[in-house]
């Protein structure tokens, strides 16, 4: 049998048309325990957070999700976490909105368009941009990114665009919900940017010049080509991104300014749930408190697990349309 008759499926069984051998064993067993141990660490962490919250799920339940309410005061505690879910759909999500286009360029710039003199030096400080500490970058924002928004952008985007609910009076402090996007738009650009490249890179050289030779302009060919070949893999590092931006806390917190309320002014301050937990776990006063932001832990668990099992989903889907994926062994 060549290996031309072998089917994917069969490629696939560990001990498949030969005899097994002792290091076969060994091997099969260590990566196993690896993959076990990763699904049991999962499970532990899950149960962990739903024993923690348990009290505040028994006394809240679902409505803690539409509540608006926290007030820690004893015996008159008041949980909900909606302004805190609030503001973590729109800071991620408008941040992810300002990264995705800023990625794809980056990523196309250093495929197709930089100089080869610079695409080695300009890779490596966009990978290094992603290494940064989330605290240091926090730290930028409080006292480069947050004057200059102050003082220049808030004011300049209300006098054009005031009538708009989202550019309401700028801020007076630096501390905003505008300023935790502008941080998360920088936290999650170099990680969909290396990724975006690495696809694009995957694009099958020869499709790229067969359609320059077909007459086709760079653009087109960007468009034609490379977009539909890595679309799915694009999808699924936005979808990544935007994980990083729900669950990102320290950064936030220090540039957010904190408040329990649910306005549409992004010049104000607010709250996610990562940022929530970060400020407020350590200074919890009573039991039914630590469970409630242990019950914003959980809610954001499970959201990121939502959003990589999402990324799988689609990278499988797009995968298989293309006829790839199961057949190479990678992301189908």
């Amino acid at each position: 049998m060549s290996a031309a008759d072998i089917t994917p499926d069969e490629t696939r069984r560990p001990f498949a048309w030969r005899r097994v051998r002792l290091g076969d064993l060994v091997l099969q067993g260590i990566a196993g325990a690896a993959a076990a141990a990763a699904v049991v660490l999962v499970g532990l962490i899950t149960w962990k957070l739903i024993e923690g919250a348990w009290p505040s799920v028994t006394k809240f339940g679902l409505h803690f999700l539409i509540r608006t309410a926290w007030n820690p005061v004893i015996g008159k505690e008041v949980f909900g976490a909606a302004s805190f879910l609030f503001g973590t759909a729109i800071t991620s999500l408008i941040a992810l909105a300002l990264a995705a286009p800023l990625a794809i360029g980056v990523a196309l710039f250093l495929t197709e368009l930089a100089p080869r003199v610079l695409r080695a030096p300009v890779t490596a400080l966009v990978e290094t941009l992603a290494a940064i500490p989330s605290v240091v970058i926090g730290l930028w924002g409080i006292y480069v990114l947050g004057p200059i928004l102050r003082d220049d952008v808030e004011p300049g985007l209300h006098s054009a665009l005031g009538f708009i609910p989202l550019f309401g009076p700028p801020s007076s402090s630096g501390s905003s919900i505008f300023t935790a996007i502008v941080v998360l738009t920088i936290m999650i650009l170099p990680i969909v940017a290396s990724i975006t490249r690495e696809l694009f890179l995957g694009v099958p050289r020869e499709q790229k010049e067969g359609a320059l030779a077909l007459g086709t302009t760079r653009w087109e060919m960007v468009r034609g080509v490379m977009f539909p070949y890595a679309r799915g893999g694009i999808a699924a590092a936005l979808i990544l991104g935007l994980g990083r931006a729900v669950g990102e806390a320290i950064a936030v917190t220090q540039v957010i300014g904190g408040g329990v309320f649910i306005h549409w002014n992004l010049f104000d301050t607010g709250d996610t749930l990562a940022s929530k937990i970060a400020a407020s776990y350590q200074g919890a006063a009573t039991n039914l408190e630590v469970a409630s932001l242990v019950y914003l832990a959980l809610i954001l668990l499970v959201f990121s697990l939502l959003a990589n099992l999402s990324a799988q989903w689609v990278v499988r889907r797009v995968g298989r349309r293309q006829g790839i994926g199961l057949r190479r062994g990678g992301a189908g």
